[in-house]
């Protein structure tokens, strides 16, 4: 049976499927919750929350659904090179006009220069280990040998993110419990931690084949996946779950805005991008005007999350504005074949269509 798989037995899941865990405020208790009630594995991602929202978002969860759950965090939660979270006034400055024709466009004044940023990171984690949630997923990075034992004391399976055989290899060799192999196929950004994220765009497909020859421990094919068919193509190459996002940030109850699900839907998700223009980190979502305006400039981006604070009002004001053109929507390249609006639904389909694709591809 293609549901009987190493990750099922060590989560006590129904089915190997997750759904990918959103950061900016694009999760939802409402996504997680159905997910997690319909036999998969919902996930929360919290790495923009603050401790006290996180403490409340896990109280929801909790309410919502006795089933187990993933919250996510980002080891690396800054890429500012200064101790003092700082950049400079000529760096500011050299970045900020790059965007003032767009911030002139949206009737807005340039933003000041953004604000100290110091990492939230082990404030964040130390929550999670109080929380303890079934499942805690990271990014960006390795946790330390003795927080994996720690979090083996509490009863968390760990996953970390890798989209190399080598941050892989690194991942088990400190400890986790389970592997999230990220094509470059997926939505959002690329968790990248031992190259740079350019150099790290494996697809799918042979990124999970590499990893399965490399690593013991279970591995979670992420990127590129939408239907049962993809599913069942991931399990057969070896994977022993599937992690989903855009199809299911596409849903209903996800905490995507209406136009963000409605661009996903729409012939525009037909062209993605991956570009460091709105965050500081290399990201995917569909293409827009400022993407191809700015593709040879991004040395000249603020670092994450600086950048991510610049454009927040750009963004604010195009969406009030409906100026879609000027707003990057998280996304991956699957968003083509996605037809389901709603998460059970959805998860229904998926279900439905594995069995179905996996039982002809072993027979065969």
């Amino acid at each position: 049976m293609w549901n009987d798989t190493a990750v099922t037995k060590l989560l006590g899941i129904d089915y190997p499927v997750f759904q990918g865990p959103f950061g900016g405020n694009l999760s939802s208790v409402d996504l997680v919750a159905t997910i997690s009630n319909a036999g998969g594995l919902g996930g929360y991602g919290a790495y923009s929350n603050t401790p006290q929202e996180i403490i409340e978002i896990d109280r929801q969860i909790k309410s919502a659904t006795n089933k187990g759950y993933n919250l996510n965090l980002w080891v690396s939660d800054t890429d500012v090179p200064n101790a003092d979270g700082t950049i400079t006034d000529e760096y500011f400055q050299q970045t900020a006009a790059l965007f003032k024709p767009y911030f002139d466009e949206a009737g807005l004044p340039l933003p000041e220069k953004p604000a100290p940023f110091h990492s939230r990171f082990e404030n964040q984690l130390q929550l999670v280990l109080d929380l303890r949630p079934k499942v805690f997923s990271y990014m960006f990075g390795t946790l330390s040998p003795e927080i994996l034992e720690e979090c083996r004391r509490r009863g968390i399976i760990t996953a970390g993110a890798a989209t190399t055989p080598d941050e892989a290899i690194a991942l088990e060799a400190t400890g986790t419990d389970m592997i999230i192999a990220s094509g470059f196929e997926a939505g959002g950004h690329r968790p990248s931690f031992l190259a740079s994220a350019e150099s790290s765009t494996m697809g799918s497909f042979v990124l999970l084949q590499l990893i399965r020859e490399k690593v013991k421990v279970p591995v979670i094919a992420a990127g590129g996946i939408a239907t049962g068919k993809g599913i069942a193509a991931a399990l057969t190459l070896g994977a022993d779950a599937v992690q989903i996002g855009t199809a299911f940030l596409a849903c209903d109850e996800s905490g995507a805005p209406p136009s963000h699900r409605e661009m996903l839907f729409s012939d525009h998700a037909k062209y993605t991008s991956l570009t460091r223009a709105f965050t500081g980190r290399l990201g995917r979502g569909i293409s827009n005007r400022i993407t191809k305006a700015l593709q040879d400039t991004a040395g000249q981006f603020l670092p994450f999350p600086l950048q991510t604070q610049l454009m927040s009002p750009l963004r604010k004001a195009s969406l009030e504005k409906e100026k879609w053109d000027m707003v990057f929507f998280w996304g991956g390249q699957i968003a083509p074949l996605l037809k389901h609006r709603k998460a059970g639904e959805l998860m229904r389909a998926l279900v439905e269509e594995t069995n179905t694709f996996y039982s002809s591809t072993t027979k065969n």
